[in-house]
């Protein structure tokens, strides 16, 4: 079967489940089929040595001798739609994270599927900037590795700058980006990614950076990605930004699908499981 009839024939079986709302169109963005995840580290049995020692061993090893495996994702399945915004939730270390990877295409998969409708574009507040050039050059080179033209940068350059925030107390956007504190950089970075209009868009935990002030305005631009016909997953610790952002969560466990509902029905579930 090809990719695109089994991807059309998921997305029927899905959607009178877990469907967006009846005035959206039933277009499918990102579909994981019984997806799972393995890291495997390898190492001597004590885990200790040099990068070199590492290496060897790596270059050496016998089939199953020296190894650990890390199933960090485990059988999950969903659709997810144009138009909807769609909350990560579960526990450190359940794999939210790892499933944001994999469906940006950065992670293979040990077995099922990922089909993505459009380019998935994934924003970590970890992502690498470069720390020796100024806030202004990250700017430049963040919307040209998007995508956007030099033309369509310098026209976007000042809203970015002031969605950021970052020359409210002073012009730190000419400063080197090793000044910055890590909120400011968790900040520029999700403003430069907020500058374009993505077909699925990534993001891990910037929502939680910044005053309440930055929160209110990355909340309203996430809703109008949505808006605009593209689809936002979102993983937060916030639960609050999950629900202001998100009309869907999915809650991951050790690596499981516990629940896919709305938002509010699977954030009670999740609060009582953890007793906040």
């Amino acid at each position: 079967m090809a990719v695109a009839e089994e991807t059309q024939e998921k997305a029927e079986i899905v959607q009178q489940a877990d469907g967006p709302p009846a005035q959206k169109p039933w277009i499918p963005t990102v579909i994981a089929q019984d997806l799972h995840i393995v890291y495997r580290v390898y190492g001597g049995a004590k885990g200790k040595g040099s990068a070199t020692a590492a290496l060897n061993r790596i270059v050496r090893r016998k089939p199953g001798g020296g190894v650990r495996e890390v199933h960090a994702v485990k059988g999950v399945s969903f659709t997810a739609y144009r138009g909807q915004a769609i909350g990560l939730i579960g526990s450190n270390g359940s794999g939210k994270s790892t499933l944001l990877r994999a469906i940006a295409g950065l992670l293979p998969a040990e077995s099922g599927h990922v089909y993505t409708n459009g380019q998935p574009s994934l924003l970590g507040v970890n992502a690498a900037m470069m720390n020796d050039l100024t806030g202004e050059r990250n700017v430049v080179l963040g919307g040209l590795a998007m995508g956007l033209s030099r033309e369509e940068v310098a026209e976007r350059y000042q809203s970015i700058v002031d969605f950021s925030g970052i020359n409210e107390k002073g012009d730190f956007i000419t400063l080197p980006m090793r000044t910055y504190s890590s909120g400011m950089a968790a900040r520029l970075r999700f403003s430069i990614a907020a500058a374009k209009n993505h077909d699925v868009l990534m993001i891990d935990e910037a929502l939680a950076t910044g005053d309440k002030k930055f929160q209110r305005r990355s909340e309203k631009r996430v809703r109008q990605l949505r808006e605009e016909a593209g689809t936002v997953f979102l993983v937060s610790h916030n639960n609050k930004s999950i629900r202001d952002t998100c009309e869907r969560t999915l809650w991951l466990e050790k690596g499981e699908l516990v629940h896919d509902g709305p938002t509010e029905e699977v954030l009670k579930e999740y609060e009582k499981f953890t007793g906040k």
